[in-house]
C-alpha cells in the first residue's frame, strides 16, 4: 500500500472505500509492533484528508492510538502521536483524546533529559523526536479549552517551558504553537510570564524560520494583555525585532501576529516611546492599504494606543494616516470599527487633525456608528465625538446639521451597557455647552433619562453623569425637573466616592441643582452639609468653588427661612 502515492486524495479515499481503513485500525489492536508501525505509517499519511480523519474517529481509531502511547517502542509512540496530531483537528476528536487519557500520555512524551543539548546522541535524538511528536499532538488538542486545562493539570507547562529553551526549530515550532494556543487562558499567561518564557519567545522572534517567528509573535500578542508581560517584552529587547518584522509584509499570517503583538505592547507608554524611536508609527501607517481585515484591526489598534503621546498624533497626520482611518469608519468589520473609532477619537484631540477629520465628513460617520448594534462600537464612537465637538469651530451648528442626531444620542441613555452610558453622558456634556442644542435634547427627554441613571456605583459613569447633569441644569426648569425626578439625593452619595474627579463633577452638579430651593432641602436632608465642608479645603480650585457655592446656596435658604419664621 505504501507504494501508492498516499498524498493523493484519490488513493486516500480508495483505501476507505475498499474497507482497508477498518483493517488498518484493527491492526492497531494487535500485539505485533511491526503491524502497528506499518498501519500507523499509512494512517499518518492519509489522515491529512478531512474525510479520512472523521472516518478514523468514527471507527474508534483514536482510542487505539491513545492506547499505543503506552508502548515501550519509541518509533511506535512517535507515529501514534503524529497521527493523533493529524486526526485531532476537529472538536469531537479532541474530546475523544482527552476522555481516553490521551492528554496525560502526550504530556509524558515531553519528559526528556536532552533538552537544551546542542549536539545529540542517537538516544537523545530519539527522545527529542518523541517530544516533537508529542508537542505536535498537544498543539492540535490545545485548540479545545478543556484540553488546555488538562494539559496544565498534567504538568505540561513546565515541560513546554523547558523545551522552549532548546535550539531545534523542528520541536520549537510545535512547542510555541501549543503555548500560543493556550495563551488565551489567564493561567497560561501567568505561567508564561513567571516561568521565564518571555525571554525565549523574544529570542525566537529573530529566528530564520517565519512560522516560528509567527507563533512567537502570536504568543506575545495574547500574553501582552498583562502589563507585567509588556514590560518583560521591552526589558528583553523584544520591541525592536517586532518593529523589524513589520518589513516582511508579504507573509500576511506573520504580519497579523506581529501587528497584534505591537498593538498589545503599545498599551504601555514606555513601549510607545520605544516604538517611536524604531519608526513603527510610520511603518504602520504605510501598511494601511490593501491588507486583510485581521491585519488592519491590529494596525489600527496599535495606532490608537500610540496616540497616547501627542507627538504621535501629529506624526500620523504628517504620514497621511488620517484619511485612511476616516475611510475605515464606513467598514462593517466590528473589531475594526471598535479600534478605528478609538484611533479617530484620539487623533481628534489635535485641532489640526480635527480639521482633516471634519473635511472628510468623519464626524458624520462617527455619529452614524451610534446606530451600530455593537455596544463597544457605540461607546467608542460616543467617546470620539467628544473631542470632535471640543475642537471644531461652530460645533453647535455642526451637531445640529446631523438630522436626527440629537434624538439618537439621547435615546442611547436607555442602553444597559455602562461604558455606552458613560460615553454618551460625556458626549451630552459637550453637546449641552451649546444653548440651542441643550434646548433640543431637553425636548427629547434628556433630564428624566439622566435621572434614571443616578443609582449607579460605577465611578466612571458617576463622573460623566454628574457632569452631564451639571450642564443640563443650564436650561429652563431642568434643575427643578431633576429634583422632581428624585435625582438629587443619590447624587449626594457620590461625595463618598474615593475618586476625586467624581467629587469635582458631583460638587459642580450639586452647585447647579442648589439654585432651586427644593433641591437644597433634599441635599440638606441627605447629609450634604457633613460631606461638603471637608471638600472646601481641597487643592482643586474648581472643586473648592463648587462646594463653597453649594454650601452658600443652602445657607442662604436656611437664613431666609429663619428670617421668614422669626421676622
Amino acid at each position: 500500500m505504501r507504494n501508492f502515492n498516499l498524498a493523493q486524495e484519490t488513493c486516500q479515499l480508495a483505501i476507505r472505500d475498499v474497507g482497508c481503513l477498518e483493517v488498518l485500525i484493527n491492526l492497531l489492536d494487535t500485539e505485533e509492533i511491526k503491524c502497528q508501525i506499518g498501519s500507523l505509517k499509512i494512517l499518518k499519511e492519509i489522515s491529512q484528508n478531512t474525510v479520512i480523519r472523521h472516518a478514523i474517529a468514527d471507527l474508534g481509531g483514536l482510542e487505539l492510538m491513545v492506547k499505543v502511547l503506552d508502548s515501550p517502542d519509541k518509533d511506535l509512540k512517535c507515529l501514534a502521536a503524529e497521527t493523533i496530531a493529524n486526526v485531532a483537528r476537529f472538536k469531537r476528536a479532541r474530546r475523544t483524546v482527552r476522555q481516553h487519557g490521551g492528554i496525560k500520555r502526550l504530556v509524558g512524551l515531553l519528559e526528556c533529559n536532552s533538552v537544551g543539548s546542542a549536539s545529540l546522541s542517537p538516544y537523545q535524538a530519539n527522545d527529542t523526536e518523541l517530544a516533537r511528536c508529542g508537542a505536535l499532538a498537544l498543539w492540535s488538542c490545545s485548540k479545545s479549552t478543556k484540553n488546555k486545562e488538562a494539559i496544565r493539570k498534567a504538568g505540561g507547562i513546565p515541560l513546554l517551558a523547558r523545551w522552549l529553551r532548546c535550539s531545534h526549530t523542528n520541536i520549537l515550532t510545535p512547542v510555541v504553537g501549543t503555548l500560543q494556543e493556550c495563551a488565551s487562558e489567564p493561567s497560561y499567561r501567568l505561567a508564561i510570564r513567571t516561568e521565564g518564557m518571555i525571554e525565549n519567545l523574544v529570542k525566537n522572534l529573530s529566528s530564520e524560520h517565519e512560522e516560528l517567528q509567527m507563533h512567537c509573535a502570536s504568543a506575545i500578542f495574547k500574553c501582552a494583555e498583562d502589563k507585567g508581560t509588556r514590560d518583560l517584552v521591552r526589558q528583553h529587547g523584544g520591541l525592536q525585532p517586532l518593529s523589524v518584522l513589520l518589513g516582511n509584509s508579504e507573509n500576511k499570517h506573520l504580519l497579523a501576529a506581529v501587528t497584534g503583538a505591537i498593538w498589545k505592547c503599545a498599551v504601555s507608554r514606555e513601549n510607545v516611546s520605544k516604538f517611536r524611536e524604531y519608526k513603527v508609527i510610520e511603518a504602520l501607517v504605510g501598511l494601511l492599504t490593501e491588507q486583510p481585515e485581521e491585519v488592519l484591526v491590529n494596525i489600527v489598534g496599535a495606532l490608537g494606543e500610540c496616540c497616547q503621546e501627542p507627538v504621535n498624533r501629529s506624526l500620523i497626520r504628517k504620514c497621511g494616516g488620517i484619511p485612511h482611518l476616516v475611510k475605515f469608519l464606513s467598514r462593517t468589520d466590528q473589531a475594526l470599527l471598535v479600534n478605528v473609532t478609538k484611533a479617530v477619537g484620539a487623533c481628534a484631540t489635535e485641532p489640526e487633525n480635527m480639521m482633516i477629520i471634519d473635511h472628510l465628513d468623519g464626524v458624520r460617520l462617527l455619529w452614524s456608528l451610534l446606530k451600530n448594534p455593537n455596544p463597544d462600537v457605540q461607546a467608542n464612537a460616543a467617546w470620539a465625538i467628544c473631542p470632535c465637538i471640543e475642537n471644531t469651530k461652530d460645533a453647535g451648528e455642526m451637531v445640529r446639521s446631523f438630522v436626527g442626531g440629537l434624538e439618537l444620542i439621547v435615546n442611547l441613555l436607555k442602553s444597559e451597557n455602562e461604558e455606552v452610558l458613560a460615553s454618551v453622558c460625556a458626549a451630552i456634556t459637550n453637546i449641552a455647552k451649546d444653548e440651542e442644542n441643550l434646548a433640543v435634547i431637553t425636548d427629547h427627554g434628556v433630564v428624566p433619562l439622566l435621572s434614571k441613571l443616578v443609582n449607579t456605583n460605577n465611578d466612571k459613569l458617576r463622573l460623566h453623569l454628574a457632569e452631564a447633569i451639571s450642564h443640563c441644569c443650564m436650561w429652563g426648569n431642568n434643575r427643578v425637573t431633576f429634583g422632581d425626578a428624585k435625582a438629587v439625593a443619590p447624587l449626594v452619595q457620590y461625595l463618598k466616592s474615593s475618586d476625586p474627579l467624581v467629587h469635582r463633577a458631583t460638587a459642580q452638579a450639586l452647585y447647579q441643582l442648589s439654585k432651586d430651593p427644593n433641591n437644597c432641602i433634599t441635599m440638606y436632608d441627605n447629609g450634604v452639609m457633613k460631606l461638603l465642608p471637608p471638600i472646601v479645603g481641597s487643592t482643586d480650585e474648581t472643586l473648592q468653588e463648587a462646594a463653597a457655592g453649594c454650601i452658600g446656596n443652602i445657607r442662604r435658604l436656611v437664613l431666609a427661612k429663619e428670617k421668614a419664621k422669626y421676622g
